[in-house]
């Protein structure tokens, strides 16, 4: 099974600079461990010391906010586009 993985400008530096990538996993957490062995040191650019996304990274499955969904525990399936989203702060 596989999925396409978005992947941000700045988290680009362990992708070779590639903008998507493939990857597997049966949820959103399994995914991310096996991109952390494609790409050692993405996981902790995307997750916290406890294993949760980070406050300032937003995932997305096909569109939908994973923290609206099962959060690391939502499930994928073949043809899933996730989408890592560094959070922008801004304003005045």
């Amino acid at each position: 099974m596989s999925v396409t993985v978005k992947v941000p400008t700045p988290l680009r530096k362990f992708t070779a600079g590639a903008e998507s990538v493939q990857g597997t996993g049966e949820t959103v957490g399994k995914l991310v461990e096996g991109l952390d062995l494609k790409f050692p040191g993405i996981r902790e650019r995307i997750c916290d010391e406890q294993g949760r996304v980070r406050r300032f990274v937003n995932l997305y499955v096909n569109g939908d906010d994973i923290r609206f969904l099962q959060q690391l525990d939502t499930k994928l399936k073949e043809g899933d586009e996730i989408s890592i989203v560094p959070a922008i702060a801004g304003g005045r």
